[in-house]
């Protein structure tokens, strides 16, 4: 589950590392008062607003503003709420802003006098260890860095069970070239840092820039946060936080049946059980001429009510031009998943494209009885590749 800027900074102070002070507004006039108590509080009148959305480059796309009066922090605010903010990682449409953060400014005295370096924890899978990659060039994409300065990238492999040593965090602050004040302070940040990734289940923390300021004092400047999903019954007042407008519609949809679906481009509609299935059934639609339009685990409980759902969600999708169900029944029955189908043909109606079903396991043959008997134009295979042959040819 990804989350809003002003969410993972929330996180990042329950753990003690340092971020701007700021406040959420869902107006302009919020905007302006949350302007004067960041001056109340901080004593500084010069304010970042900051539009809220899930994709970075906000401020490539205009989505990011410093205001130096309170009447520009209401403007700004105005300019970006409601707009539609395009990034390099939104689709060409963009993402309707609908909250913005307006932020003390930690560019004193000027911008001339900071530095800006890049960090991020995520999990090693390779090494089956969590990872804190950190560059001294922060503020730009880690892709371009990567590609043009891959020696500017660290790594540093942190076992789970030890944790981020002392050590540890005092070669990062080392590498990005700190001393003084600031070496102490980069050394407290990574450690609340990695207490922060720990603590919350994250699989993601990205903080591009992390600031050291003109005093010494280091900030996360952003916070680019996603959460383990599989963990949210633990954390019951960071799933709280989920922005459904921030997600596809009909992904949302889908987990309410407790479908795992993820929307692709193609044009061959998935309905599988099992994770591993199902990414075997995507390739061997793409091996066979077709482009899969979409991954939908029905999971190993699967009943009729479900795989009816299943196919209304697939067909959501004006691209689909062939559906293929391909169910291993170890736990699911093969009789329950056709019964779905037959459901779905009879309460949706005018099902205009080609359904493939492959059934395997256990009740298979009861399934395909029931498939046979209810008239239904529904091509039956028995072999996986026999499936993905038929999809070639229905498509042609």
């Amino acid at each position: 589950m990804n989350l809003h800027e002003y969410q993972g900074k929330s996180i990042l102070q329950q753990y003690g590392v340092a971020v701007p002070y700021g406040i959420v507004a869902n107006s302009p006039d919020e905007a302006i008062q949350a302007a004067k108590d960041i001056q109340k509080k901080v004593g500084l009148d010069i304010w970042a607003v900051k539009a809220q959305i899930h994709a970075g480059g906000r401020g490539k796309g205009g989505g990011v503003k410093i205001a130096k009066t309170l009447e520009e922090a209401g403007a700004y605010a105005d300019q970006i709420l409601g707009m539609m903010l395009v990034t390099p990682q939104t689709k060409s449409e963009g993402k309707l802003v609908r909250k913005v953060l307006v932020e003390q400014n930690i560019y004193y005295p000027g911008p001339e006098n900071v530095e800006e370096y890049y960090m991020s924890i995520l999990l090693n899978r390779d090494k089956g260890q969590n990872m804190v990659m950190y560059s001294p060039r922060g503020g730009m994409n880690i892709e371009q860095v990567a590609e043009e300065t891959p020696e500017e990238i660290f790594h540093e492999l942190v076992d789970p069970k030890v944790g981020l040593t002392g050590f540890q965090a005092r070669r990062i602050a080392f590498n990005l070239g700190l001393s003084g004040v600031a070496f102490k302070e980069m050394v407290k940040f990574v450690s609340a840092l990695y207490s922060a990734y720990v603590g919350s289940d994250a699989s993601l923390f990205e903080i591009n820039p992390v600031i050291k300021a003109a005093d010494g004092k280091v900030y996360a400047a952003d916070a680019k946060v996603s959460i383990d999903n599989n963990a949210l019954y633990r954390h019951n007042d960071i799933a709280v936080m989920r922005d459904l407008h921030e997600e596809d519609p009909i992904e949302v949809e889908a987990s309410r049946f407790d479908l795992n679906f993820v929307k692709l481009d193609g044009n061959v509609g998935c309905m599988v059980n099992g994770a591993g299935l199902a990414m075997a059934t995507m390739d061997m639609i793409k091996m066979s001429g077709g482009d899969p339009a979409n991954f939908l685990d029905v999971g190993g409980t699967a009943d009729a009510k479900r795989v009816e759902e299943a196919f209304r969600i697939i067909l959501k999708d004006p691209n689909v031009k062939a559906i293929l169900v391909n169910i291993f029944g170890g736990i699911v029955r093969c009789d329950r998943v056709a019964q779905g189908i037959v459901d779905a043909y009879q309460n949706i109606g005018n099902i205009n494209v080609p359904i493939i079903v492959r059934l395997q396991g256990t009740n298979a043959v009861e399934g395909k009885a029931l498939i046979d008997a209810s008239g239904l134009q529904v091509h039956s295979a028995i072999q996986l590749y026999e499936a993905a042959k038929l999809v070639n040819e229905v498509l042609k």
